[in-house]
This record gives structure tokens, sequence and C-alpha cells, in this order.
């Protein structure tokens, strides 16, 4: 696996409707506040993209368990409001999309976009499946950040066949690379990547991995 940046830099692959990603973004946050300057690209990797399948019971109860179980390892906090509906279609394809047309045009702003699209799936219970929504949320990042978007409308750009294709690129990436399951995390040196984290993992443990290769040792005799 291979970049061609020599500068240090970090991988991220995820899906904003991965709960486990939901909670990552606690140690994730951790991790750069310890290396501000460390620049984060992402890769979208589809954990239920394309499905067509309303949830049942069994996948409510399967999700209500993981959802737990993030929620005492992060903190993070779980809306309920997702159980309720009997009409819900757990495609992450539009997700990842949304974030994949922000990292296209504003790709600084892509993170946040990330976050906050886990936020109002996960926090909020509001349904990031529907275009709509992703614009909502969208609009809110942008207001936040103050950051330009030039005079790109996001609701074309989302629906375009050019986002569609590199939504589906980032899945192919994801899967040359062999990540099997998200978050995965690595760090990028001289074209090298090192696996950080694969699965949920502690700051405490991420920072351990990462400092040798933020501060790699002076080999000058």
């Amino acid at each position: 696996m291979t970049t061609p940046s020599s500068a240090l830099s970090l991988i991220y692959v995820g899906d904003p409707m991965c709960s486990w990603c939901y909670g990552f973004g606690v140690p994730l946050g951790q991790l750069l506040e310890r290396f501000p300057e460390l620049p984060v690209q992402l890769v979208l990797g589809g954990l239920r993209a394309y499905n067509t399948q309303v949830m049942d019971a069994a996948l409510k109860d399967k999700l209500r368990n993981a959802w737990a179980e993030v929620g005492r390892r992060s903190g993070q906090p779980f809306s309920q409001a997702l159980f309720e509906r009997e009409d819900f279609i757990y495609d992450t394809e539009p997700a990842c999309r949304a974030v994949v047309t922000v990292r296209q045009h504003a790709p600084a702003m892509a993170l946040h976009m990330y976050h906050a699209i886990q936020q109002a799936f996960y926090g909020e219970g509001r349904d990031v499946t529907k275009a709509a929504v992703l614009a909502e949320i969208w609009d809110e990042v942008h207001g936040r950040t103050k950051e330009a978007w030039g005079h790109i409308d996001f609701l074309r750009d989302f629906e375009s066949e050019a986002m569609r294709q590199q939504t589906r690129d980032d899945f192919a990436q994801a899967q040359r690379w062999g990540i099997r399951g998200f978050p995965a995390l690595l760090a990028v040196r001289d074209g090298q990547a090192q696996l950080l984290a694969s699965g949920y993992t502690e700051a405490d443990v991420l920072i351990e991995r990462l400092a040798p290769l933020a501060n790699p040792p002076d080999d000058t005799p």
C-alpha cells in the first residue's frame, strides 16, 4: 500500500453510518489534538452500501446491542428514534457520497461533514439516507465553519454520476487495501503505510503507535 507523499499523514477508512466509527470520533479527536498539524485523508468504505432491505426486528436488536457497547466504550450519545421506524432501509451509500462530494470541492471540510452526519444520525436520529437531510447537514456545517464553497451546488453535485462513481472508487480502494472492517486508520510516511487501528482503538494506544513515526529517531552519527 503506497501513497506519493513523503510527509507523515493519516488515512482514515470508515463509514459515517458505522457505529464504531462514530465512537472512534472520540479517540481520533484526542489523537488529532496531540498532533494538530497531521493531515487526514478520508476514504469511504461502504459498510452497508446499496442495501435495499427494510430493517427488520433481528437487525434492530443487533444494532441496539452494538450501539449500547459503542456508547459504553466511547461515551457517545445514541438516539433510539431509528428503532421506532418500520420503513428504514440502512443504505450507507448516500451518506458516504455526501462526504465524497464535500471532499471533492472542499477537502479540508470532509472530516467535519463526516462527523456531522454521524451526529445527525446517531445523536439526533435523523434519516441521513435522504438527500434533503444531507443537504441540510451540509448547510449547517458550512454555516458553522464559514469556509468557502465557491459556486458548487451540493445537491446537484451529490446527485451527479461523477460523485456516484467517485464513491464507488472509494469502496473499491478500501477493498484493494484489504480493509474488511471499520474504522481503520493508517499512518503514511515516505509512501509506506502502517496500520494504526483496525476497529475501535483508544487514544492512548493510537498515540503510542503514532509517536515513533511522528518523531523518528535521528540516525545522524
